[in-house]
């Protein structure tokens, strides 16, 4: 959901790549929320951070717990910083209902959607830069 948002809110601005340190496809759940907000991630792939390591990052931002204590090492010139969000599908394993699950996804898309309209500027360092 993230790279959907900054592809589509900040284009020109962010050259977004999502990796995981665990890739499983991208859910189908996931698809159908941000397609309630006009943006279709149907054609992203899951990729695995190996997939993204020969490309040179200015900031790494981990979106879930088990990636920040799993990230790998970049470079020193890289920011690596956490932005905690909850994870949908872990959210959504004890409901049966299927407009129940997709109130967790809405609700963990729209925070993600906040994260990035903000970005640039609540990266770190973006002050010094100015």
């Amino acid at each position: 959901m993230a790279e959907g948002f900054s592809r589509h809110l900040k284009s020109g601005e962010i050259e977004a790549h999502s990796a995981g340190v665990n890739p499983k496809g991208v859910d189908p759940r996931a698809v159908k929320a941000m397609a309630e907000v006009g943006i279709d991630i149907s054609a992203q792939k899951s990729r695995s951070i190996d997939e993204v390591k020969h490309l040179e990052f200015d900031y790494v931002i981990t979106l879930c717990d088990n990636a920040q204590k799993t990230c790998p090492t970049f470079p020193a010139k890289t920011s690596v910083m956490h932005v905690g969000f909850e994870d949908p599908p872990r959210l959504a394993a004890a409901v049966r209902d299927g407009e129940e699950t997709l109130t967790h996804y809405r609700r963990v898309r729209d925070e993600i959607r906040k994260f990035i309209e903000g970005l640039p500027e609540v990266l770190p360092g973006k002050d010094e830069e100015a």
